[in-house]
């Protein structure tokens, strides 16, 4: 609170001396050890060291899964908001350096329901009611699992309401060994004899 306020009165330009801002700005960039994580006591000036530990990250042995491609299938009534999260999807891929391969609408679905108007005598006097479901197709190619997870978590934390989707991984996967070598090499040959007539 108290870094706030002087963070504040330096911003409207009090009486402070130029030295004194910049020896606190000083004070709070980063160590250059990046084990190490820097602590700032609220009024006081003293820093204490622990070490970073972070429970989250987890660290393994095994291959990461890599896909050749990555189709989510978005759909919703609103083709603003559709449009709104195409660039926001795009945008996120591009930040995370992930290469889109097209962007395309497949056609939208019309469902209409034709109601009468009257209830008893006039059969001619109806009301049509339509539903209009837009669709958004947006295809990433090769990543990786972990690249994969993130993003499609980012993506579907951020879905707007009264927008579905749906994902479909294309896996790449090693041939087996019984697939590798070619079936004509193993068949054995037959001798073409000449059949008289």
């Amino acid at each position: 609170m108290a870094a706030g306020c002087l963070w504040r009165r330096l911003c409207q330009g009090s009486a402070f001396p130029v030295n004194y801002a910049s020896r606190i700005m000083q004070k709070q960039c980063f160590l250059p050890n990046s084990n190490l994580m820097r602590v700032q006591l609220a009024g006081s000036h003293v820093d204490t060291q622990e070490p970073k530990t972070n429970p989250l990250v987890s660290i393994s042995d095994e291959p990461e899964t890599l896909y050749k491609r990555l189709s989510l299938l978005v759909k919703g009534h609103d083709k603003a908001v559709l449009d709104s999260y195409e660039y926001f999807a795009v945008l996120a891929a591009k930040e995370l350096g992930i290469s889109v391969e097209k962007v395309h609408k497949p056609p939208k679905k019309i469902e209409r329901l034709t109601l009468l108007k009257s209830v008893h005598i006039y059969k001619k006097h109806r009301v049509q009611y339509e539903m209009r479901t837009h669709y958004m197709c947006l295809e990433l190619k090769y990543l990786t699992s972990s690249t994969a997870a993130v993003y499609l978590e980012y993506v579907q934390r951020n879905l707007p309401e009264g927008v579905a989707m749906e994902v479909k991984k294309t896996k790449i996967e090693k041939i087996p060994e019984h697939i590798q070598k070619p079936v004509w090499d193993t068949v054995p040959q037959v001798e073409e004899t000449e059949v008289k007539s």
